[in-house]
């Protein structure tokens, strides 16, 4: 019995090699570049959200800053794939790196939610994190939409799991708003490690995905 094909083992083709023609490919190439670069300009400006979330002891918004970090990190390791004259022999270590940044943001984050449980420590409202979050809850899904594109088009695993951080930055975005909001207004300082949880929980799964290489699939 013949294997089956590659392209047969995906709905939507993402996974089987890009039939790209060869004057289509260098452009990809040029716009995942810029993409990439847009990303790690956007996420340097966001990792403001450190120094906010240490000055309001707010560990959802220090777990967000160090996603921004992380998002820098998968930015510079698909840049880094696409530099060389063989971004396909590249792609699994590119993965990898990604993979293993979400797995520090995860313990990361944890520990400091459980800490702020333990110690009922309040953390402060931050208008600086509120404007932030809600700014990247625009900008960060349109970014997301151009790189899977490109990605997808390519054929390209590392990009497409880009594209994932970044939206999953978007939607970190929103679950942070919504903790800061309830601080905010409420005096609910229970919701900020519960989001920072949350943030952990979903860097945990997508980093097991990144890890696998399933991204396309």
């Amino acid at each position: 019995m013949r294997p089956k094909p590659v392209a047969d083992a995906c709905a939507d083709g993402c996974c089987a090699p890009a039939a790209v023609g060869p004057d289509r490919r260098p452009a990809l190439v040029r716009r995942v570049r810029l993409l990439v670069a847009a990303t790690i300009t956007y996420n340097v400006a966001e990792v403001v959200a450190l120094t906010a979330g240490a000055a309001a002891s707010s560990g959802a918004l220090i777990g967000f800053g160090l996603d921004s970090v992380i998002e820098v990190a998968s930015a510079v390791a698909v840049a880094w794939q696409f530099s060389g004259r063989d971004p396909e022999g590249r792609q699994r270590r590119a993965l990898k790196a990604i993979a293993i940044s979400f797995f520090v943001l995860a313990i990361y984050v944890t520990g400091e939610a459980v800490s702020t449980f333990f110690t009922g420590r309040a953390p402060e409202s931050s208008r600086t994190g509120i404007v932030l979050a809600a700014i990247s809850l625009v900008v960060m899904p349109a970014l997301s939409r151009a790189q899977r594109r490109a990605g997808r088009e390519l054929g390209s695993t590392s990009a497409v799991a880009d594209s994932r951080q970044t939206l999953l930055c978007a939607c970190l975005s929103a679950v942070l708003l919504a903790g800061l909001l309830l601080n905010a207004l409420f005096g609910w300082w229970w919701a900020d490690p519960a989001v920072a949880l949350a943030i952990a929980g979903v860097a945990v799964r997508e980093g097991r995905t990144a890890w696998r290489g399933q991204h396309c699939c």
